[in-house]
């Protein structure tokens, strides 16, 4: 073959469609990227709102940062009697981490299941329109009623201790992880639901071969992330009475016992630092 003929093969060869230039897929990917691009005219629209609405957030709520700085010494100060902490109380303070430990777990089973009860009311997806509505207004009205309201209420109730703040807890979790569980539901692919209502199958059988193994590991990690929520909770709801270790907490400030105070919070941040990364495993598990 002469030069010639190699030459004019190579030119066809590198031509051809079967293989495509780097440019040309380049230029591809921009087109479709640049399909995702939000306006600019748009963008900056938005970023002035949220501007003006966090300056009118600001100057309403009295935000100074100047009063925050002439604050900084007392805060120093504060922080300051907190050192060296005192663990003389030490089996006291184990006691009542247990004690608030045990709340947590128990709140969190019951309100996990109450929750998905009322999560299967409140999916779209599944749940017909009388009971929809109902559901979701009935989690708004929960959601909007604080924890400490709530523990007060039971305290009220049934008096001082663990029960009452489990079933503020257990309460509480309805109105938020409620809602939580709902729209895990609701985002499951609807190719199986489908397929499903095609061959015939009741409600009962779409919601467990098709909803439910799919929301699964979202509804883990949504009830993981309650139970770490509800140790902390747990936490502020003894200041009412509602068990637990808040109620020690409170009585150490009212007495300026600042170094029995620091070593509740220590103990306090060991817990809930061992049960964020326990979670954290389990949650990367089942992902």
């Amino acid at each position: 073959m002469s030069t010639r003929q190699t030459s004019r093969a190579t030119a066809l060869s590198s031509s051809s469609p079967s293989s495509p230039s780097p440019t040309r897929s380049a230029d591809e990917i921009d087109r479709q990227l640049r399909a995702f691009r939000i306006p600019r005219s748009r963008f900056l629209a938005g970023v002035g709102v949220a501007i003006v609405l966090f300056l009118w957030s600001a100057d309403g709520a009295q935000f100074n940062f100047l009063e925050l700085g002439e604050g900084t010494a007392n805060m120093g100060e504060y922080l300051s009697r907190l050192f060296p902490p005192d663990f003389s109380q030490f089996p006291l303070i184990i006691s009542l981490l247990v004690e608030t430990l045990q709340m947590a777990i128990v709140g969190t089973v019951l309100g996990a299941g109450l929750s998905l009860i009322v999560a299967f009311g409140a999916a779209g997806n599944i749940a017909p329109k009388w009971m929809y509505y109902p559901c979701r207004w009935a989690m708004n009205i929960i959601r909007s009623i604080p924890d400490l309201v709530l523990a007060l209420m039971f305290v009220s109730a049934v008096g001082l201790g663990p029960f009452a703040g489990i079933l503020a807890m257990t309460l509480g979790s309805i109105g938020s992880i409620g809602k939580i569980f709902a729209e895990a539901m609701e985002s499951v692919d609807r190719g199986p639901v489908i397929a499903m209502e095609a061959v015939g199958a009741s409600r009962r059988q779409i919601i467990q071969y098709a909803v439910l193994p799919q929301a699964l590991p979202l509804l883990t990690s949504y009830t993981l992330l309650m139970f770490e929520g509800n140790v902390r909770g747990a936490t502020i709801l003894g200041l009412v009475g509602a068990g637990g270790i808040g109620l020690e907490l409170t009585t150490a400030m009212n007495r300026y016992e600042y170094g029995h105070l620091s070593a509740m919070v220590l103990c306090i941040i060991v817990l809930v630092t061992v049960i964020d990364q326990a979670s954290a495993i389990i949650r990367k598990r089942i992902q």
